[in-house]
């Protein structure tokens, strides 16, 4: 059963409204109470268990009555239970109910993964670098592994969620990581292309101009559009959802780090209509995730919640 545990410290003052807020809620289960128990701040220990489709107006609830403010609430998701109650509460509620995201931990999930800290750059750049050896040697494994190694759907998730909150400062922020991160691999993988031209290292057959690795990236077409709409909405559907094999998916579906890696090919190697199509190809890619995020994400909040609503109204008659 998908169950969230809760866990606050709060004033004394607001123990009592938060145990009837509590107890008065169908949903919630295994509230415990530890008075003075809390310090730094001082306070009062509550934790309590609650259906994770319910946990979004618990924690509405908490909110309004200040514990935030006045206290702390940590959430966490509950890996196991074995519990009869907890049991016969999955089998008597709509599955709506019971598996509606949290969220408050979906945002925050996004924004922590958000944070661009320099091995956010370091790994954009490793894997610019891997994707250039994967075009000069027409290795697509290689180019699926700078896919992998690339952490730039992170910044891309936090702009859609930027947009979505209407918060400048997450859209500038995850905006300015992406471009600065994509031209620092750029540089760096243009420097190694052109060390690699004069030391001759590339394959023969891309020397000869067999590059169908580079070609495939550097046509931007009707098709390209269409896998990164959806790859726009299967992720942010794996990230509400915790899917994370289906996020795997979404990393070696687009093409942004092996565009950013032909373009700085295409350059040392002077194919200036290929690094044109590829810097088309980074474009594409990042502007459709961000746009087509933001509307998922936008479209799922509200689906997820008209169907909680329904599902409630339905459990109530």
């Amino acid at each position: 059963m998908d169950l969230t545990h809760f866990r606050m410290v709060l004033p004394p003052a607001l123990t009592q409204p938060t145990i009837d807020l509590l107890t008065a809620d169908g949903h919630v289960l295994n509230l415990v109470v530890v008075k003075s128990a809390a310090h730094s701040p001082d306070g009062d220990a509550l934790e309590c268990d609650v259906m994770k489709g319910a946990a979004n107006s618990v924690l509405d609830g908490l909110r309004e009555l200040g514990v935030d403010r006045m206290g702390s609430i940590a959430v966490d998701d509950v890996e196991m239970m074995f519990s009869r109650r907890a049991g016969q509460m999955e089998a008597d509620e709509p599955s709506t109910l019971v598996h509606t995201p949290l969220w408050a931990a979906v945002e925050a999930h996004i924004r922590a993964e958000g944070t661009y800290l320099p091995s956010f750059y370091l790994f954009l750049v490793i894997a610019g670098l891997i994707g250039s050896v994967g075009i000069m040697s027409n290795s697509q494994i290689l180019i699926v592994a700078a896919m992998v190694v690339g952490p730039e759907y992170n910044a891309i998730a936090g702009v859609a969620l930027g947009f979505d909150r209407g918060n400048r400062r997450r859209v500038r922020e995850g905006a300015r990581a992406l471009t600065v991160g994509f031209l620092l691999a750029i540089v760096v993988t243009f420097g190694f292309a052109v060390l690699s031209r004069a030391a001759h290292f590339e394959t023969e057959a891309f020397q000869r101009g067999v590059r169908p690795v580079s070609q495939l990236i550097d046509t931007p077409n009707f098709f390209s559009l269409v896998v990164a709409s959806l790859a726009g909405i299967v992720g942010i559907v794996s990230l509400t959802e915790a899917r994370a094999s289906a996020l795997l998916g979404v990393f070696i579906s687009v093409t942004t780090i092996p565009a950013a890696s032909d373009i700085a090919v295409s350059l040392a190697f002077a194919y200036w209509s290929e690094a044109w199509g590829s810097l088309l190809q980074l474009l594409l890619n990042v502007v459709v995730l961000v746009i087509v995020g933001f509307l998922t994400l936008r479209l799922q909040r509200r689906l997820w919640r008209r169907a909680s609503r329904r599902a409630g109204a339905e459990v109530e008659e």
